[in-house]
């Protein structure tokens, strides 16, 4: 199997690393998440993955990382700092970049690939 070619498999992503919120950043809800790591590359400076969390809203602070992220099923809402409310459905893309600052509303729960550098 080719090292340089790397699969998502949806259906295959093992078990999950399960964590919650740092109680300071939760505003609303028991918000539960899981991750799947599935690849990283220089040093672990550009990684890639899946996420899913359940319904809540929390604080969203990205630092200097810079994500991108494809919802694969699942709502929510996304409020950076000072900006209106923008809602993501299964299918929508968006980048979050370094210094982004916000809420992340968790409608329905919700499931997204994601990429960091």
């Amino acid at each position: 199997m080719s090292k340089l070619l790397v699969p998502f498999n949806l259906d295959q992503l093992g078990e999950p690393r399960e964590y919650r919120p740092p109680a300071e950043r939760v505003i609303e809800g028991d918000v539960v998440c899981r991750n799947w790591d599935v690849d990283s590359a220089k040093d672990g400076k550009v990684r890639a993955g899946v996420f899913e969390s359940t319904v809540g809203v929390n604080h969203s602070i990205k630092g200097e990382t810079w994500e991108f992220c494809l919802i694969l099923s699942g709502v929510v809402e996304i409020t950076e700092q000072g900006q209106p409310p923008l809602t993501y459905k299964a299918g929508d893309c968006f980048i979050m970049k370094p210094g982004y600052v916000g809420t992340w509303r968790t409608i329905e729960t919700v499931r997204k690939v994601w990429v960091t550098a």
